[in-house]
């Protein structure tokens, strides 16, 4: 069986090596070993920073794909949400801080949905320049979660980050959902 020679290009090659990244990380930081932890973190880092190596080696390699378009943003929701899911676990997510997450992983999946539902009748949704904040704000803010128990004063730090992530996450769900209510009242295709 041959490899699709989109999955070969080098950007798509940065957003599979983040989704293979994502299983690692978790474990890592669910390991409980601070070595291991600081570990993950840089390999937390080295995902976050292909997020936007893949788009711009894809922008200016001139190598965009519709395989890349619809990798790029579940490997932000695999990496955001595993790391999420981990954390909490782990139990570095307080009580308040587990609704910012419910909150980040209901509006990721409701959005992931909204945006099958309207492909589906060939209704495509651009990624707003505030969605990209967003996602900018949820990979800084697991940075800061994942260091804080390893460097004094972050602790705070990192749950005010956590919940502006949140509320980033919140108001772009709600932009997309304004912009594309009118092809859900329409009728069905």
């Amino acid at each position: 069986m041959q490899i699709p020679a989109q999955l070969t290009t080098i950007p798509n090659m940065l957003t599979l090596s983040r989704i293979a990244a994502i299983p690692v990380i978790c474990l890592f930081v669910a390991s409980g070993w601070d070595w291991l932890r600081w570990l993950a973190l840089l390999l937390y880092i080295a995902a976050a920073v292909t997020d936007w190596l893949d788009g711009f080696l894809a922008r200016h390699m001139k190598l965009n794909s519709a395989l890349g378009k619809m990798l790029d943003p579940i490997a932000d929701k695999l990496l955001v949400a595993a790391l999420l899911v981990t954390l909490a676990w782990t139990r570095d997510l307080n009580g308040f801080d587990l609704i910012a997450a419910v909150a980040i992983l209901m509006r990721e999946i409701f959005i992931a949905g909204l945006r099958e539902y309207l492909g589906n009748r060939a209704i495509e949704v651009p990624v707003s320049l505030l969605a990209k904040w967003k996602t900018t704000a949820q990979l800084v803010a697991l940075a800061l979660v994942m260091a804080a128990p390893m460097l004094l004063g972050l602790g705070f730090i990192s749950h005010v980050v956590l919940w502006v992530a949140a509320g980033l996450t919140l108001w772009t769900g709600w932009e997309y959902l304004r912009a594309t209510w009118p092809h859900l009242s329409g009728p069905e295709i």
